[in-house]
């Protein structure tokens, strides 16, 4: 499983790559054996201790001991970002990774098989929503494979799988196209009319075709085109 992750981390021929959470370098082995150049950013002074041991003095290795959430990311590359990613700091290592997509060619993640199809989610499906817009506004994702709990020691309680993001340098005007998607997705379960009338008023999001249908309804281009019309 590891040579499978680090293949698809690797299937570009990167030069460099930001691994994040290294532990105890399992898959840093495999990233190095490539030949790149790996920056391993791990925050427990245990795991940076083994990581030396472990590689001593080695030419392509830089060890940042450092939390990846305090870590300018854009400070290398042009990086491909790997990382096997904590459940609870998902959403903020994602940030991060977006703030820096002008670094970053892509990002290969192990995650929560749960939020790897938040992430990849198409519309109409119960897993669609703002963190799939804002994730597919960023990057192309895609879900690669899934990773069953006996493949970690100790076993974890939830399944992972693994994402490639492919991200998007050009996204514009992406922060302020989030805030309405925001408020598109503000209450799920309601239409587009409850949720943008306080922002934008009953007299104009009546008139929208869209304004009986709920956010999850419409695609990431759709809503895009529906946001150019009301700021227009």
């Amino acid at each position: 499983m590891v040579e499978r992750i680090a293949a698809a981390v690797c299937r570009s021929e990167p030069k460099q790559i930001i691994e994040v959470g290294p532990g105890k370098g399992v898959l840093t082995q495999q990233l190095l054996a490539t030949g790149a150049e790996v920056i391993a950013i791990e925050l427990d002074p245990a795991m940076v201790a083994i990581l030396r041991e472990r590689f001593p003095d080695h030419p392509c290795l830089t060890i940042v001991e450092a939390d990846v959430l305090s870590v300018d990311l854009a400070q290398w590359g042009p990086a491909v970002l790997a990382g096997n990613l904590p459940y609870y700091i998902t959403s903020p290592i994602l940030e991060r990774i977006f703030r820096a997509r002008a670094a970053l060619r892509e990002a290969v993640l192990l995650i929560q098989k749960e939020v790897a199809e938040r992430l990849t989610a198409a519309p109409n499906c119960r897993d669609y929503g703002y963190l799939s817009v804002a994730t597919q506004t960023y990057s192309l994702p895609e879900y690669l494979f899934q990773v069953k709990p006996g493949m970690f020691r100790p076993p974890p309680k939830v399944d992972s799988a693994v994402v490639r993001l492919t991200l998007r340098p050009e996204a514009e005007d992406a922060e302020a196209f989030l805030q309405f998607a925001a408020r598109c997705f503000a209450q799920k379960r309601k239409t587009l009319r409850n949720n943008l009338a306080p922002f934008y008023g009953h007299h104009v999001v009546d008139d929208l075709p869209e304004a009986s249908l709920r956010a999850e309804q419409l695609s990431v281009s759709a809503l895009r085109e529906l946001y150019g019309r009301l700021i227009a």
